[in-house]
C-alpha cells in the first residue's frame, strides 16, 4: 500500500485512446516528472482534484506523446489514493512507451486487479462491490450486465447487513444478559429469538434461491439443441447466432460432434451447444457424436428438441425422449411453413413439455421462444429494483454456512439448551455472512480474489 502503482488500463489493442492509470502516494509526483503543460512552470501538484490538463508526456527531453492528463486526489477516487489517469493516443506502442516511463519515473507495475484491491482496503467499496467489477467487465448479456451494476451498487452489501445488524442485536443481548442477570431477564426469550431467527432464515433462502438465476445470468443458460438428422437443428442455431456457424445440408448426419455458441436472445444469455443427429447408425465417428449429444443433454440447463413437423416420429424420437425426462424441455415443431404430419397433441401427449411452432427458414417463433425462455426461468421478467441476484459460487457458500448456523440455533432453543449456546451459532452465521461483504476474511483469501482480475483493474 506504500507503493506507488502503475498500468495499462484500457485493452492492448489499436484504439482511439489509451489510458495509463498511476495510484499510489507519489502518484502526483511521478506524472509531475513526465508532464509538460502549456504552462511549463505549472505542476500537478499546484492543481484542483478532478481536474484535466492538456499536454505532453516527456522522458528525457523527447516528447512521447499528446495527452489529457485527469488528476484525482484521495480519498475521492476509485482506489481511494491520489490517482492520476494519462489518456494518450491507443496505439499499442505509443501506450506501452508512456507506461514505461511512468515506470522509470518511480511508480511500479500493478499486480492483476490491485487498483480495486486498494479500493476494498481502503473500504472505497465492499468485498461483494469488488466481485461485482469484475462481472461487469465479463458480463455476456444484457440481463447479466444490470446484475453486476445492481451489486456494484451496493446491492448484495445492503441485503447483508441488515440481516447482521438484527443477529448482532440479538447476540448483545444475549451477551449482556448473561454479564448482568439481575437487571436484564431471559425469561421468555428463547421463543422470540426463534421468531427472529425463523425471519432471517427466510431471507437467507430468499438470496440462495436466487443464486441459480443469478449464475444463469451471468454464465448463461446452458442450451442443448436435439433432435433427428435434418430436423433442423443448425439451421436453428445459424439462426439464433445470426451467422452460418453450423453447416447445414440435405445429407443427414452432417453435425457429428458439439457447436457451441454464446448468444443473447432478448437480454438472456445462452450457451447454445448443436448437436449430432440421435438416431441408429453403424458410422462410428457419427456414434461418438451421438453419445456427446446425449451427455450434454444430461447436464443441460435447458434443451430445445426440434421436431420435423413434416416427418412422422419413430424410434428414435422415442429414444429422444426419454432423455428428456425431468429437464426442462421445449418442444419445436420445425418447418411448420410446410405441410406437418405431427400435431402439438400428439407430442404432448407423449412428454409433458411447451410446443412450440418454428420455421429456421421463415425465422418465425423467435419471440415466442425468448418468452417461453423467460417464463421458465425468471417467472416472465427480470426486476433489479427490489430483487437482489447472488451470481458468485463464493457469496453463496457463505449464505449455505450460514443458514446452517440459524438451524443449529433453532435446534437448540428446540432442546432447551442454554442461551449462550444460542450466542456461539448466532455468532457463525454474522462472521460467515461478514464474509461476504469482506470483514473477518483472510490475506489469503482476499489475494485468491483479486488475482483473478485483469491486469490495469
Amino acid at each position: 500500500m506504500e507503493d506507488t502503482i502503475a498500468a495499462i488500463a484500457t485493452a492492448m489493442a489499436p484504439s482511439g485512446i489509451g489510458i495509463v492509470r498511476i495510484s499510489g502516494p507519489e502518484a502526483v509526483a511521478v506524472a509531475d516528472r513526465l508532464y509538460r503543460g502549456k504552462k511549463k512552470e505549472k505542476k500537478l501538484a499546484d492543481m484542483k482534484s478532478h481536474t484535466i490538463h492538456y499536454g505532453w508526456i516527456v522522458e528525457q527531453e523527447q516528447v512521447l506523446d499528446e495527452v489529457l492528463v485527469m488528476l484525482m486526489r484521495g480519498p475521492h477516487s476509485y482506489t481511494g489514493e491520489d490517482t492520476v489517469e494519462i489518456d494518450c493516443h491507443g496505439g499499442v506502442l505509443a501506450v506501452k512507451r508512456v507506461l514505461e516511463a511512468v515506470l522509470h519515473a518511480g511508480a511500479r507495475i500493478a499486480d492483476p486487479g490491485e487498483f480495486t484491491k486498494r479500493a476494498f482496503l481502503n473500504g472505497r467499496i465492499d468485498l461483494s462491490q469488488a466481485e461485482a467489477v469484475m462481472d461487469v467487465i465479463s458480463a455476456k448479456s444484457e440481463y447479466a450486465l444490470q446484475s453486476s451494476v445492481s451489486q456494484l451498487q451496493g446491492s448484495v452489501r445492503r441485503a447483508v447487513k441488515e440481516i447482521r445488524e438484527k443477529l448482532l442485536y440479538e447476540i448483545a443481548f444475549i451477551e449482556s444478559a448473561l454479564d448482568d442477570p439481575e437487571h436484564i431477564s431471559l425469561d421468555g426469550y428463547p421463543e422470540k429469538l426463534e421468531g427472529i431467527v425463523q425471519e432471517e432464515k427466510r431471507q437467507i433462502e430468499k438470496l440462495l434461491k436466487s443464486a441459480d438465476d443469478g449464475k444463469m445470468l451471468q454464465e448463461g443458460i446452458k442450451t442443448v439443441i436435439l433432435g433427428k438428422p435434418n430436423a433442423g437443428k443448425s439451421s436453428l442455431l445459424n439462426l439464433l447466432v445470426g451467422e452460418e456457424k453450423a453447416i447445414v445440408t440435405d445429407i443427414a448426419g452432417t453435425t457429428r460432434d458439439v457447436l457451441e455458441e454464446q448468444i443473447s436472445l432478448g437480454g438472456i444469455s445462452l450457451r447454445m451447444l448443436d448437436t449430432a443427429g440421435i438416431r441408429s447408425t453403424a458410422d462410428k465417428v457419427e456414434q461418438i457424436g451421438v453419445e456427446r449429444a446425449k451427455e450434454h443433454a444430461k447436464n443441460a440447463d435447458l434443451i430445445l428438441y426440434v421436431v420435423d413437423a413434416s416427418v412422422p416420429l419413430d424410434e428414435n424420437d422415442g429414444q429422444i425422449m426419454e432423455l428428456l425426462k425431468g429437464r426442462k424441455t421445449i418442444l419445436l415443431l420445425n418447418k411448420s411453413d410446410l405441410e406437418t404430419v405431427i400435431s402439438k397433441e400428439e407430442l404432448t401427449a407423449r412428454i409433458d413439455a411447451p410446443v412450440l411452432n418454428i420455421s429456421a427458414r421463415e425465422e418465425t417463433g423467435l419471440a415466442e421462444l425468448e418468452a417461453l425462455i423467460k417464463e421458465m426461468f425468471f417467472q416472465g421478467e427480470i426486476s433489479f429494483n427490489d430483487e437482489v441476484y447472488i451470481t458468485n459460487m463464493r457469496q453463496k457458500r457463505a449464505l449455505e454456512e450460514a443458514l446452517e448456523s440459524l438451524k443449529l440455533v433453532e435446534n437448540s432453543i428446540a432442546l432447551g439448551m442454554p442461551e449462550d449456546f444460542f450466542s456461539i451459532d448466532l455468532m457463525n452465521a454474522y462472521e460467515r455472512l461478514g464474509s461476504i461483504i469482506g470483514e473477518a476474511v483472510g490475506e489469503d483469501l482476499v489475494n485468491e480474489i483479486f488475482s483473478k482480475f485483469c491486469t490495469g483493474k
